[in-house]
């Protein structure tokens, strides 16, 4: 791990030869928190939908130089094949960087008209026993195909999930990454979904800092968040703030999605170009924030490659027979 150091803020020097000086940072605004190799930031590719968006990414990482810590996939296991998963486990495998795959079926492609309304409906929540269960059924298989970790929109699905994992039906080491579209946005929530078995917690993009601190005076679990959100999240592009992002949130998976970049969930074929596309931007988006990181004297403190496990966090009680 590169060592913290103190980040210089934009602008600072050339705003006070003019008159005016930037407020320095409060450290009782500081996370006390970091990863358990005590890295407070880490890396995050979205929305990487299959081998091929997946060689795409890792060539491009190795062109600019962009570490990564680990890729999601959002259109969910149900839609890859055994083969596809297995080529990708296989692909991250070689290069260190954990893979994370959605749990399958959600409220938004369900026959339930409230997703449809205004008010969204139940959003992604997983709708009845059967859609539990084909959650299941998706961890089943992604983790017996060596996938380690899974993407959840729902709190009966990731309690679920954590009870199998503490009875043994899934392994020990798998974890939970809650989606973006169910983040929670006060630290009890936060607090919550962290007892509840998240093992990173996405929070929406226009939190300010202030609440991420709210956020860390209750909870070290890792964080996820969007530096350039997808449209359907918002759009937002907080790179200059990626710094005080870091301070304020760690441990953070810093995130590269893309703004005015059409929607490819549930992927397939017909959106090969996009996909592909979009995958090699937002590669450069991350060199990008990362190099705003370092002409700012922040980029210290990365999580070691290789590196996925959260350390120790607060768990509700499993009842006794689970």
């Amino acid at each position: 791990m590169t060592p913290p150091s103190a980040p210089r803020r934009p602008g600072a020097d050339a705003l006070a030869r003019i008159g005016h000086p930037s407020p320095g940072p409060d450290p009782a605004d500081a996370s006390p928190h970091t990863f358990p190799d005590g890295g407070t930031w880490r890396t995050e590719i979205p929305s990487v939908e299959g081998p091929e968006a997946l060689a795409v990414v890792l060539k491009e990482s190795a062109r600019l130089d962009v570490p990564v810590h680990r890729v999601s996939q959002g259109s969910g296991v149900w839609m890859l094949t055994d083969a596809e998963i297995t080529d990708m486990v296989e692909s991250c495998a070689a290069r260190d960087v954990e893979l994370c795959l959605f749990t399958g079926p959600r409220g938004t492609w369900d026959i339930g008209a409230g997703t449809r309304t205004d008010s969204g409906g139940a959003g992604l929540r997983a709708r009845g026993h059967d859609a539990l269960a084909g959650c299941v059924e998706d961890a089943l298989r992604a983790t017996a195909l060596g996938v380690r970790c899974l993407l959840v929109a729902d709190e009966g699905v990731l309690w679920t999930l954590h009870r199998l994992r503490a009875s043994g039906a899934l392994p020990a080491d798998t974890t939970f990454k809650l989606s973006a579209l169910t983040g929670p946005v006060n630290p009890a929530a936060y607090a919550v979904y962290e007892r509840l078995g998240a093992d990173s917690l996405n929070v929406p993009s226009d939190l300010t800092l202030d609440h991420l601190t709210e956020i860390r005076r209750v909870s070290g679990a890792p964080m996820d968040m969007y530096v350039e959100a997808p449209d359907d999240l918002g759009g937002y592009v907080r790179m200059y703030e990626v710094a005080e992002l870091i301070r304020r949130g760690a441990p953070l998976y810093l995130k590269f999605g893309l703004s005015r970049s059409p929607g490819i969930y549930p992927y397939g074929a017909q959106l090969r170009d996009t996909a592909l596309a979009t995958a090699r931007e937002r590669v450069r988006r991350g060199r990008l924030a990362l190099d705003l990181l370092a002409r700012h004297g922040a980029d210290g403190g990365m999580s070691p490659l290789g590196t996925r496990l959260p350390g120790e966090l607060r768990r509700f009680p499993v009842p006794e027979g689970d």
